[in-house]
């Protein structure tokens, strides 16, 4: 078992699993779901992109009526609570109690894969495969994003040196470069150095893959005509008076949207128990709005009853977005949300001394588990706010004691008046999660009154104030350096009128990734405002958000290896 969902020497590794795991042909795992074989471009036996032509006859049939459940979770530990896993393991218990369910979620980032977090594909007995591939180079997507990203870049700095016929202040590019790894040192740099040959020096620097901006576009974007629209708009720069430049003015549009194309198709694979799995896209939830691609998610709400999709980190980052920015643009709504929870997690955030030892989290402690469930409570309460259907889902641990998980049952019973199960989807696949999931087929078919949590023509300010107040629990925003002028400047340039996409750590509900549970008397500090214009929102940086993490001390890379015969070892 995986650091990230706990340790049982009894549980053969996720490789082991994924190896040992009878796949079939992906044609013959999404056919029952209404896709034929000439809908698919095949990657081998086990993998394919839904063709764009398969997607309008989709369309073409009817609107999707398939039901939405979200899956989100509390405030995670440095180790993540299971989000992915649950996901997978509810697309496959849907399906064992009769319900015709697919499921949607991100793509792995290398940078992650290599650093602390390990691959992103499940786990255990609810992982999708082959999880070798998609951890790794998959189908190329971010391959060609980072290439698309990068060759903006170029176009940008060849224009500057070729001239600089659109008058580009050279200290007001805002397009830095891409690269899908960890790599610290690359996160501020200076270029052009080596005389007239080279370029025009200036500072630029590198976000990871997934943090730019261009992820966000393909994953909001329903077409071709509309991914070559929104690479249009992308702002690169801004002239000497301020006036933005975007992708089209140097002529970058055409030949991205080319990189991009087969990219925009959605991937699809298959759960250890074959569940379609749709695999596509993967923008942060901090810098973007952290969801898998939103063409993904259309056409499996075509093809099934329910649709379970997943959203990054906690309520307050990737639900958030996911209710105020997705649901808006995807003209959708949840039918109903899980909240992951853990045993661990409750304890991480009841802990009386900081920080605390995460070894010690393993030991019984009741107490510690009482104390953090103001965190809980706190989620629960933001998902609350949008109307619609919660069920907590605890995913169970091999080593948490029955004493801990009924405080857990029942304080969300009996205090918070929540839908609450057990899942144990891990170790024991989609068997796991039947109660889990029995309890959101009861939640979906429940009365919801869903409504995004602001109006989108109201002021910037008071949209930040908002998602400050009545989600992370802060008394006000205080605004920084020239977030003030951004927003008169923003207004200025008509962008006032669009979601925000707050930027915030997901260690906290807070903006101090020190503070635990449900911080209260304090204070949000709003930093910078820029327009993410192919994406369509605004994006509020608040305390220090890496767009470029590093690796840790002790990388997940360093314990990799592979066999003479191609056994893969520690990937995950």
């Amino acid at each position: 078992m995986t650091d990230s969902e706990g340790s049982a020497p009894s549980i053969p590794t996720d490789y082991e699993i994924a190896q040992s795991a009878e796949k079939r042909h992906v044609a013959d795992v999404v056919e029952p779901f209404g896709l034929d074989r000439e809908d698919l471009e095949l990657f081998g036996e086990h993998t394919a992109k839904v063709k764009l032509e398969a997607i309008e006859r989709l369309r073409a049939e009817g609107e999707a009526d398939g039901k939405f459940v979200l899956v989100t979770g509390m405030t995670p530990t440095p180790l993540g609570e299971g989000k992915t896993v649950t996901t997978v393991g509810l697309g496959q218990a849907f399906n064992r109690i009769g319900k015709e369910a697919l499921i949607a979620i991100r793509e792995p980032s290398l940078g992650p894969v290599f650093g602390v977090k390990g691959g992103a594909a499940g786990g255990g007995y609810s992982q999708v495969l082959p999880m070798e591939d998609i951890n790794l180079h998959f189908t190329g997507d971010l391959h060609a994003l980072t290439s698309a990203h990068n060759l903006i870049s170029t176009m940008l700095d060849n224009h500057i040196k070729q001239g600089n016929e659109l008058d580009v202040a050279v200290n007001w590019v805002t397009w830095p470069r891409a690269i899908d790894m960890n790599d610290r040192v690359l996160r501020e740099t200076v270029i052009g150095l080596g005389g007239d040959v080279t370029g025009v020096p200036r500072e630029d620097g590198f976000v990871l893959t997934a943090a730019s901006e261009l992820m966000a576009v393909l994953c909001l974007a329903d077409s071709v005509k509309d991914l070559k629209e929104r690479v249009a708009r992308i702002i690169v720069a801004y002239d000497e008076d301020g006036e933005p430049i975007t992708a089209d003015d140097i002529d970058a549009t055409g030949a991205v949207t080319i990189l991009l194309k087969d990219a925009l198709k959605p991937n699809v694979v298959q759960t250890v128990e074959g569940t379609p799995a749709f695999v596509h896209g993967g923008p942060f939830a901090n810098i973007a709005h952290g969801t898998n691609s939103l063409i993904a998610d259309e056409v499996a709400a075509h093809l099934s009853e329910y649709l379970i999709t997943e959203a990054g980190f906690g309520s307050d980052l990737g639900a958030e977005k996911f209710m105020n920015i997705v649901c808006r643009f995807g003209e959708m709504e949840p039918d109903a949300v899980t909240l992951v929870a853990s045993v661990r997690a409750l304890k991480y955030h009841g802990q009386e001394m900081w920080p605390p030892d995460l070894a010690d989290l393993d030991a019984e402690d009741v107490e510690s588990v009482r104390k953090g469930f103001e965190n809980l409570d706190a989620h629960v309460g933001n998902l609350r706010k949008f109307g619609v259907p919660v069920v907590v889902a605890l995913n169970r641990f091999p080593g948490d004691t029955d004493r801990e998980v009924e405080a857990v049952l029942e304080h969300c019973e009996d205090d918070l008046g929540v839908r609450v199960a057990e899942s144990t989807v891990f170790g024991d696949g989609g068997e796991g999660g039947i109660d889990l999931a029995e309890e959101l087929v009861e939640a979906a078919e429940a009365d919801s009154t869903f409504e995004p949590l602001y109006d989108l023509d109201a002021p910037v300010k008071e949209k930040i104030e908002t998602v400050a107040t009545e989600i992370y629990g802060a008394d006000g925003v205080e605004y920084h350096g020239d977030a003030e002028d951004d927003i008169r400047r923003l207004a200025d340039l008509g962008f006032d009128d669009v979601p925000i996409c707050m930027s915030k750590t997901f260690h906290s509900l807070s903006d101090d990734a020190s503070l635990k549970g449900a911080p209260e008397g304090w204070t949000l500090e709003v930093k910078e405002i820029y327009p993410s214009a192919g994406a369509g929102f605004l994006v509020v940086l608040t305390a220090d958000v890496l767009t470029l993490p590093g690796l840790p001390a002790d990388p997940a890379a360093a314990d990799m290896d592979i066999d003479p015969d191609g056994t893969i070892s520690g990937l995950f």
